[in-house]
């Protein structure tokens, strides 16, 4: 569970980064969130985009993204949403610590 200072910080990172995977018309496959459960193992945040032509809702589909992949949901801005999940075998983010 993210502490608000540790969203914030990664919120902060967000920022800068592009989404690198979308939702579309299929919604959530198992064939995506292999993908996206790699992704994270590499690049621990990752910033995601739901297309128009996705029946689902951002935030219901972070939600369902996030505990799929046992990951922290840390925001949802409009159609993009990004979660965060720590590296097994090579972490790169360091958090704040919590207090």
């Amino acid at each position: 569970m993210l502490t608000g200072k540790q969203r914030t910080y990664l919120k902060g990172l967000a920022h800068g980064i592009k989404p690198i995977f979308q939702i579309g018309k299929f919604g959530i496959t198992d064939i995506l969130l292999s993908e996206l459960d790699n992704a994270l193992e590499a690049r621990e945040l990752i910033k995601i985009n739901i297309l128009e032509t996705s029946l689902l809702d951002t935030k219901q589909a972070a939600n369902q993204v996030a505990e799929a992949l046992n990951a922290e949901f840390v925001q949802a801005i409009g159609n993009k949403f990004t979660i965060y999940r720590l590296s097994k075998n090579n972490p790169k983010i360091e958090l704040p610590k919590k207090s």
